[in-house]
């Protein structure tokens, strides 16, 4: 945004200056030419030979005085075309990618500096030669609101040098066929509730940009404020109760933008993290509920982040964190892992997620984590003129495994009397879907699905039985080296959305596990409520699992 306004000034002074330039040289022109009617009438008659040549050089001069008029007036339209060129390049497409691989015309983040909006404008115009076009802003050449985890909104509702406020909602009803009694939906990191309007998620925040300085916070408030927290483990360790502490913000890290290469921009926080390429906000996606590959994979990161900008259409960004999807450190060492994005045409996005050396099974030190998360968006079809404007598709695959403490990424190990010593313990899955737009971007279907195999369930979703968390596990569904998961799923969404700022959203899903998973109508509440000790078992009593779950949702989401 402040770019943008930096080319308005720059086209704004040009004018000035040529309406200045134009204006003094007519007028040195005139007094020129007052100047010399006015001595050759003070000579008289006597003088007329002086005279004659006097009005000779006049009438010479004339033209002269004209044809520098033109050349200065050329010379300032080509000037103010040239300012007008860059100014409609950036408004074309202007992209401001910092937390999102996916961020649109008009996210939040500001990877460009300050630096030429608070610098001074020389006395002096530049000329042609002499100015140095400005660096590309990075992907700002194309409009990506069409990809899937990125906001289709083109512009903020509101902006200032200082402060772009933000602010988000979710509210849903979700409806499942299985008639849980306690009304409680497992097995996802997006849906908690059946048969009840539910406010999901309501952000509060936006972002803080000047003189180089950034900084952004965002609020957590609604569900994902205690179902985000109980999927991490770490903060049993220790004390402080980062749970807590840290449950109702989303987004919280500050950073300092560097002006090399085309931007590099480090932050330090709690910051959202990507893999699985659905965005953590449902108005991004283009589904409500994605595929495994991503609800099972982390949201946010605790750490630092490196974004560094080789070019206009690549980012490279490294990451420092405490753990995957975790506040703290589960055990005794970082995580490292980082992201490449690369996007060589407006029809095309690669993006690839890598984790590893983190110690992520609480209690497990010498247990390690590796993930690849890689995906593939292709617009294949755009046609803004037509009713059928557009059709996309994305396309993610995931490979992980865990290693040491008993597991191993490639085979179940056996000691020689055939028993079973080190488990294979990985993570393998993917997720297609494809999206048609109609009538401007108005409305939207999208159907989809993915499949996940991941022995050892180290990535699965742990069922919220007698209010078991990550830290505390269940002995109904356990999560034990060799314990089997096999799981699969298809949707279709309906969006309409009558403004950039709001979509209303109708879905079904149908999923799929080899094992007993989603709740059914018996629920996951034991009579009376939750006892307090959910790694404990009730005598007398079991939850109600079943291996499908059919479940449609309504949704109203909001983005300023």
């Amino acid at each position: 945004m402040n770019t943008k306004r930096n080319q308005s000034k720059q086209l704004s002074w040009a004018m000035q200056f040529c309406f200045i330039g134009v204006f003094t040289t007519v007028l040195a022109a005139s007094l020129g030419f007052s100047q010399t009617a006015t001595q050759a009438a003070d000579n008289g008659g006597s003088e007329s030979e002086l005279t004659a040549q006097q009005q000779s050089v006049s009438a010479t001069a004339a033209p002269d005085t004209d044809a520098a008029i033109i050349q200065e007036l050329d010379r300032m339209r080509n000037r103010i075309q040239e300012l007008e060129s860059q100014l409609k390049q950036r408004h074309r497409g202007t992209t401001a990618v910092a937390d999102s691989p996916n961020a649109a015309v008009g996210t939040q983040e500001h990877f460009v500096s300050e630096s030429v909006s608070s610098s001074k404008i020389s006395d002096q115009p530049e000329t042609p030669s002499e100015s140095k076009p400005a660096k590309a802003e990075p992907f700002a050449f194309a409009d990506w609101t069409w990809l899937n985890g990125n906001p289709r909104t083109k512009e903020p509702a509101f902006d200032s040098k200082f402060f772009t406020p933000e602010v988000r909602a979710d509210v849903a009803y979700h409806y499942d066929f299985n008639h849980p009694k306690d009304d409680t939906i497992g097995g996802s990191s997006e849906v908690f509730r059946s048969n009840e309007i539910s406010l999901t998620h309501l952000g509060i925040g936006g972002d803080f940009h000047y003189d180089h300085v950034r900084a952004r916070v965002f609020t957590q408030l609604g569900l994902y404020s205690t179902a985000t927290p109980r999927n991490d483990a770490s903060y049993s360790r220790g004390q402080w109760q980062l749970d807590n502490a840290y449950r109702y913000l989303n987004e919280a890290y500050g950073g300092y933008h560097f002006d090399a290469l085309h931007g590099i921009n480090v932050d330090a926080g709690i910051f959202l993290s990507y893999v699985g390429l659905f965005s953590f906000y449902q108005f991004d996606n283009w589904a409500y509920q994605p595929s495994f590959v991503s609800s099972n994979t982390p949201w946010f990161f605790t750490g630092m982040r490196f974004q560094i900008f080789p070019t206009e259409k690549l980012k490279i960004e490294p990451w420092i964190i405490n753990g995957w999807q975790s506040y703290a450190r589960p055990n005794g060492r970082l995580g490292f892992g980082g992201q490449i994005l690369w996007r060589p045409t407006p029809w095309l996005s690669i993006i690839s997620n890598n984790y590893g050396a983190g110690a992520d099974a609480l209690g497990i030190p010498n247990r390690t984590r590796y993930h690849t998360d890689d995906s593939v968006e292709v617009k294949y079809y755009d046609h803004p003129e037509r009713f059928l404007d557009k059709i996309a598709f994305s396309l993610t695959g995931d490979v992980g495994c865990e290693t040491g403490g008993g597991v191993n990424c490639t085979t179940n190990k056996k000691d020689a009397a055939g028993n079973i010593v080190a488990y294979k313990q990985s993570f393998l899955g993917f997720m297609l879907y494809n999206r048609w737009w109609l009538h401007k971007d108005r409305y939207a279907v999208t159907v989809g699905g993915g499949k996940i195999n991941n022995p050892g369930r180290y990535l699965v979703l742990l069922p919220p039985i007698n209010g078991a968390t990550a830290s505390t596990g269940t002995p109904y569904f356990t999560e034990n080296p060799g314990d089997p998961f096999k799981a699969w799923d298809i949707s279709g969404t309906y969006d309409y959305m009558p403004s950039q700022y709001i979509t209303f959203r109708w879905e079904f899903n149908h999923r799929h596990a080899n094992v007993p998973y989603w709740s059914g109508p018996g629920g996951v509440t034991p009579p009376g409520g939750n006892n307090g000790n959910p790694a404990t078992i009730i005598p007398g009593w079991f939850p109600d699992l079943r291996r499908t779950e059919d479940r449609a949702t309504m949704a109203i989401l909001v983005k300023f």
